[in-house]
């Protein structure tokens, strides 16, 4: 799959910059953030927006690359076979710094890492009143599950979306719009939240 990225971009030792930017050590790196390489206006404001390169956004941006940053200059059409971009994610992975601890979505914060209260994982939420608050995340998040750009929020575990909403509302994960939402919410609300759309139907 690597072969179709191979005209514009480099990988492994001694990869440079090209038509496109090198691509070792992509995971976890903020979009357009190499200070040597010229990217599009579009890329630049996803960056800057707090947008990084994990396993979830890559694979959305090889799909349709318009659907990250609608005026990049990537002529690339995308990969619309799933297994061809989990391929070539795996073999991204290989040039990563440490690609064995690399999870699936790397999220900012863990069940080893965060400093949460129990008491806070340990609140049941209540969908129905999750459902209720549910409005504003379905602006942007699709409640049938899709990820047009922007993540799904659909079927999370319940702690990984608790936990998730708590590194936007600590500012440990960099997205403005996302940290003034989680910083609105109380902790019933957000286990509410994650009550509901963990479970929500198609």
């Amino acid at each position: 799959m690597f072969r179709k990225c191979k005209s514009c971009h480099q990988l492994g030792e001694g990869a440079k910059h090209r038509i496109g930017p090198h691509l070792n050590g992509i995971f976890g790196r903020r979009v357009g953030s190499h200070e040597d390489f010229r990217y599009s206006r579009a890329l630049v404001r996803a960056g800057t927006g707090g947008l990084e390169w994990h396993a979830d956004t890559l694979d959305t941006f090889l799909e349709k690359p318009r659907a990250i940053a609608s005026g990049t200059r990537m002529s690339f059409a995308g990969l619309k076979k799933t297994e061809d971009r989990l391929n070539l994610i795996a073999y991204l992975r290989i040039f990563s710094d440490d690609p064995a601890n690399i999870p699936e979505a790397d999220p900012t914060a863990t069940a080893t890492d965060h400093n949460l209260d129990p008491a806070i994982l340990a609140l049941q939420g209540d969908p129905e009143y999750g459902e209720y608050l549910s409005s504003e995340c379905t602006t942007c998040h699709q409640a049938d599950g899709g990820d047009d750009g922007i993540p799904s929020i659909v079927f999370w575990p319940e702690e990984d979306f608790v936990l998730a909403m708590y590194a936007y509302k600590n500012k440990k994960r960099a997205h403005p719009v996302m940290q003034m939402m989680a910083g609105r919410l109380n902790a019933e609300e957000i286990a509410a939240l994650a009550a509901y759309f963990t479970a929500l139907e198609q």
